[in-house]
């Protein structure tokens, strides 16, 4: 099977924006801040428009490093159609969460972390860079967002 044609940029961030509206998981990758041991796992995720949102027990590694490091890498959707997103973190506990945020989270990722008695936090990831390709023909260009800004991709 022949891969499909290369994406301009423009439709690359059409596509990744569509990825990050419709996608419900991401796999996230953090580090512990003491030993390096890197930790990824799999989360569902809420996108708002301007940050990925998501929960995970306070003392898993996850909450952990997420909360010390204030970073995060996470990859979205299959390795031949790939989003990743490097960006930087903010903690909140889900009883400061705006009704904007929680209602949405739950219905999307049919999961609510106020409501679960084991302690969460919720992690908003405010992109910092943001990547997408398929194939090795995408490599270059794959850059979208740079320092928290969308490039030229109109």
């Amino acid at each position: 099977m022949a891969p499909a044609p290369v994406r301009s940029a423009a439709q690359r961030k059409k596509d990744t924006l569509h990825r990050l509206d419709h996608d419900a998981d991401a796999w996230v990758a953090t580090a512990d801040g003491a030993t390096g041991m890197p930790y990824l796992v799999p989360l569902s995720f809420l996108w708002n428009g301007s940050c990925l949102l998501f929960a995970t027990p306070a003392s898993s590694p996850t909450g952990r490093n997420l909360a010390a490091s204030g970073r995060a890498r996470v990859g979205i959707g299959p390795t031949r159609d790939v989003v990743l997103v490097e960006g930087t973190v903010e903690t909140v506990q889900p009883g400061e969460l705006t009704e904007q945020d929680a209602e949405p989270f739950a219905a999307k990722t049919g999961f609510g972390p106020r409501r679960h008695a084991t302690p969460y936090f919720c992690f908003r990831v405010v992109p910092r860079r943001v990547q997408a390709w398929r194939e090795a023909d995408e490599l270059d260009g794959r850059e979208l967002m740079c320092d928290g800004w969308w490039l030229n991709t109109d």
